[in-house]
């Protein structure tokens, strides 16, 4: 990125009071930034190698895990949830299978509704977030409840399913989720500040998560999110080790060939030029992907991040408050695709 470029951008982390990082590179040009704190207290400085939450947007790294699995021919997008889990599920059809779960269009009830519960947080209230720790611990916040739409009805974004999908790779394996995630997706991809830490545990160099309060102050996301990450959201990573991510899928280094053309194709489609697929949601132009779209919100995490083939561009912005990475990630994109 040239000078002008870098003023532009700084001038917009200032207008929106951005805190947090960002990486991109392509073809012909490469850049990297950062603004805000870290810790607000103490004022330590986001820099380009804080390690961030990423809420969400780290479903990514199950799905590259299942699909491994599945190259290995220890499942298979057919395989019915029934006849690869030893955990009853009651009111869960018979019929769901691994594709299902990846796709979002399970049916199964979600462990967080928007449309019937006011804030993420309030989940907390009855089991304490200190008390989530493994992926089990989330099971008696679904695991009785009724589906919400039959198999393959609708798209329907949901925690709970990759909850299910990490259940499976920790009986398919005998290894912890976030244990194999580290060693079978970071290490691969040379993702060396990325993993799922404990909020009373962080290591250096991690990004407090902060959020705004109605009086216009700042309180930590420390009670508001899990203790620890997991399937369905929270691991924490560099923006740079993002694009490494990006770089190593697309360079069919998590997946062989076959399988990373299949993890890259678009299944469910959700308007004339979005779909989704086991790498998240994409950006179409008739029946070509442009853009692969990661994004994640918590309180007190935001992250979004995107891939273009046209360009190799990978892009990935991250921030310890609840807003900002979709305004720079745009503005970044819009540099980048002149």
């Amino acid at each position: 990125m040239n000078n002008k470029e870098i003023e532009q951008i700084q001038a917009l982390q200032k207008e929106i009071g951005f805190s947090g990082t960002f990486s991109a590179r392509g073809k012909e040009k490469q850049g990297s930034g950062s603004s805000g704190f870290a810790n607000l207290p103490e004022k330590w400085e986001n820099q380009i190698t804080t390690r961030f939450n990423m809420a969400s947007g780290s479903q990514i790294f199950t799905a590259v895990a299942v699909c491994r699995l599945i190259e290995e021919e220890k499942l298979d997008f057919d395989t019915l949830l029934k006849d690869c889990l030893d955990i009853t599920f009651p009111y869960f059809d018979e019929d769901i299978t691994i594709k299902h779960l990846l796709l979002h269009t399970s049916g199964i009830p979600d462990y967080f509704e928007d449309e019937t519960m006011r804030a993420y947080e309030d989940l907390w209230i009855q089991k304490p977030m200190y008390r989530m720790k493994k992926t089990s611990d989330y099971l008696s916040l679904f695991q009785q409840k009724k589906m919400v739409s039959p198999v393959e009805a609708m798209f329907h974004a949901n925690h709970a399913g990759y909850i299910v999908l990490g259940l499976i790779i920790e009986q398919v394996t005998g290894m912890d989720f976030s244990e194999y995630i580290e060693q079978h997706v970071f290490e691969k991809a040379g993702m060396k500040d990325s993993g799922y830490f404990k909020l009373d545990q962080l290591p250096e160099r991690t990004a407090v998560g902060y959020i705004e309060t109605k009086e216009g102050e700042s309180k930590t996301n420390h009670y508001a999110i899990p203790i620890k990450g997991g399937p369905d959201r929270g691991a924490y990573t560099t923006a740079a080790d993002m694009v490494l991510f990006w770089e190593a899928l697309m360079s069919c280094k998590l997946l062989s060939k076959e399988m990373t053309t299949i993890f890259l194709e678009p299944h469910v489609s959700l308007s004339e030029s979005i779909s989704y697929g086991y790498a998240g949601y994409m950006e179409r132009e008739g029946e070509e992907v442009v853009k692969y779209i990661l994004m994640g919100y918590d309180p007190g995490a935001n992250f979004r991040s995107f891939y273009r083939p046209d360009q190799n561009l990978a892009v990935a912005v991250c921030s310890n408050k609840e807003d900002g990475a979709h305004e720079m990630v745009r503005k970044i994109e819009e540099i980048f695709i002149k």
